[in-house]
């Protein structure tokens, strides 16, 4: 099924609005009709019963005893002008009067009520007669017996405002369509910009992530140029880290790997046993180097994009299982390595996450703590944190390369150590991953490095 597109939906949802209001305009304009023609019927009838009375009071008074007067063709609106047309006539069939004196009827018009329908009583009443609705006025005259009685057809005010009624809606009509002419090219005129920004989306590359123009951009759409424009900021950084990540692992695995191949080629040309055992030592070392490269560049790719899963894990158990996994390399080198702190402490994190840290901390602590050395790990609690320490008694790293060693095959140069330059480079996209927080400074005035991770509290 083919989606309606964006004009198509706010075309539908404003139209109806339009024609419900227009249908509540018309229903208010008929209910404002009607009231006004009915204040001004009424006030004719009240007005002809007064001229009604006026000019038959005498003659009434003169009938005594005489029978009712039919006063035959006569309107009081309209004198006699009625005979004109058929028109005329018609309008006069719709009003009538009689006038009772002591109960009974003494003058009446051209078809009015009976005798037999009583006089209405004082004020304005509406009387169904001969299955046709009257609306009758009826005018008691104090102190005489005599009741002035005026009436008209109901369906003459509902004619005119029918007429009213319709003159109003053929406009309205022929306007509707006019309207959603407007209001289509309205949406169509309002969403230029929107189209503007897709084609600028649609012609970036990956090449070209510059951001977008928001010139053009009303008000309401600049938070969306903004996030757009933020989005294409993070895509650019983003290929451009890959794309540099990808050059200097091409770089840093040559030299593993052009090692390794001399050593084959020496390895096939050595003349004693004992020199091609020196040969399958270093080539076990390179090999072993390549594969720590490789194993830490994966680590590090994984670390941006593996999802988390956050739940209470206990920093001390977790801490103490990392270290147990470097037992054999703790051993070999003899150092001195303790664990203190609360052993009650909990964090609320990845623990998969926690663990690729804390094992990255403990590597470069035996890598470049000297042999016999000490690496003290503790535990510490913070306000709605706590923080996990590691320091060594290695070299250190000096203050000036302390924000570099963060960044991927930076390595600071110390003797008797090898490293792949990924360690601090992995730990802290893990840190801001978990959202914790990593300072290094120095163990003592002697040097060490002291390593210090905070993270959230559970």
């Amino acid at each position: 099924m083919r989606r309606l597109t964006l004009t198509w939906k706010l075309f539908l949802r404003i139209t109806p609005t339009i024609l419900i209001a227009i249908a509540i305009i018309g229903v208010l304009a008929f209910r404002s009709a009607r009231s006004e023609i009915d204040k001004i019927y009424d006030a004719k009838l009240i007005n002809d019963a007064n001229e009604l009375w006026t000019l038959q009071e005498h003659q009434i008074e003169a009938l005594g005893n005489d029978p009712p007067k039919q006063v035959k063709d006569m309107d009081f609106a309209m004198g006699n002008q009625l005979a004109i047309n058929d028109q005329a006539d018609d309008y006069a069939d719709a009003h009538i009067f009689r006038l009772w004196k002591d109960g009974k009827i003494r003058i009446f018009s051209n078809g009015a009520f009976p005798e037999s329908v009583p006089a209405q009583r004082a004020g304005f009443n509406m009387l169904n007669y001969a299955n046709v609705l009257w609306r009758v006025y009826s005018l008691p005259i104090p102190n005489t017996g005599i009741i002035v009685e005026v009436g008209e057809k109901r369906v003459l005010r509902d004619t005119l405002v029918s007429n009213i009624m319709l003159n109003l809606f053929f406009p309205l009509l022929v306007l509707v369509p006019v309207i959603g002419l407007l209001v289509w090219y309205g949406i169509r005129d309002g969403l230029r910009p929107i189209h503007g920004l897709v084609r600028q989306i649609r012609s970036r590359s990956p090449d070209d992530l510059s951001v977008i123009s928001m010139d053009a951009l009303p008000r309401d759409l600049h938070p969306l140029g903004m996030s757009v424009n933020q989005l294409l900021s993070k895509l650019d950084r983003s290929l451009t880290a890959e794309r540099r990540f990808a050059d200097l692992a091409a770089h840093q695995l040559r030299t593993p790997h052009a090692g390794i191949k001399l050593l084959l080629q020496m390895l096939a040309d050595a003349d004693s046993e004992t020199e091609r055992e020196t040969i399958l030592a270093d080539l076990r070392a390179s090999n072993e180097k390549a594969t720590r490269l490789v194993k830490q560049m994966l680590e590090a790719a994984r670390i941006s994009h593996q999802p988390l899963e956050l739940k209470v894990v206990r920093l001390y158990d977790v801490t103490a299982s990392v270290i147990a996994e470097f037992g054999t390399f703790i051993t070999l080198k003899r150092h001195d390595v303790s664990l203190a702190g609360d052993e009650s402490a909990e964090v609320n994190t990845d623990e998969p996450m926690l663990r690729l840290l804390i094992g990255n901390l403990i590597d470069n602590a035996i890598k470049y703590t000297p042999a016999g050395g000490k690496i003290r790990v503790s535990i510490a609690p913070k306000p709605g944190a706590w923080t996990l320490s590691i320091a060594d008694s290695g070299p250190g790293i000096a203050p000036q390369h302390r924000e570099a060693v963060f960044q991927r095959f930076y390595r600071v140069n110390v003797p008797g150590a090898e490293g792949t330059g990924m360690g601090l480079a992995i730990v802290s996209g893990i840190v801001e991953r978990l959202s914790a927080n990593i300072t290094l400074s120095t163990h003592s005035p002697s040097g060490g490095l002291h390593v210090a991770v905070t993270l959230p509290q559970a």
